[in-house]
């Protein structure tokens, strides 16, 4: 028997492929949504259906459902320079989307996300003035890097 002969699963249930890619386009983002950051729940056409743009890995996202909703049948980049939460390097990673380079998309949703230490900066009440010269330093070189 060989591999052409045999009968699969997905062929005979084209919801199990749907279901499957869907769950894989989630796996890309580890379900974040492209848009915001926040949890995704749902798959957003960035060019949308009504305006002609197709089902393909290219052009459907994980979203939110807030950023889904809102966007409605909108272009994404259109509808995205207009959010408070904007990020260029997101944008970025949806035009790379777009463009079929998920490598390149996914390295900018990494350089998106904040890191650990500026979320500690961010939540850190500010305290005594007098720090250690040693402490300083170790800031400065993490923040270059």
């Amino acid at each position: 028997m060989h591999y052409r002969d045999a009968v699969f699963l997905d062929d005979l249930c084209p919801k199990l492929r749907a279901r499957r890619w869907r769950q894989s386009l989630h796996a890309f983002t580890q379900k974040s949504c492209i848009y915001c950051g926040k949890a995704s729940e749902s798959i957003d056409h960035i060019i949308p259906r009504s305006r002609g743009g197709l089902s393909l890995t290219e052009n459907c996202v994980p979203a939110c459902l807030s950023c889904n909703g809102d966007k409605s049948d909108e272009e994404a980049f259109h509808w995205y320079r207009r959010q408070r939460f904007y990020d260029p390097r997101r944008a970025m990673a949806i035009r790379a989307w777009m463009d079929g380079d998920l490598r390149l998309a996914l390295r900018l949703l990494q350089w998106a996300k904040p890191s650990e230490l500026e979320k500690q900066k961010q939540s850190h009440i500010p305290e005594k003035q007098s720090q250690s010269k040693t402490t300083l330093d170790e800031e400065w070189s993490l923040q270059a890097a």
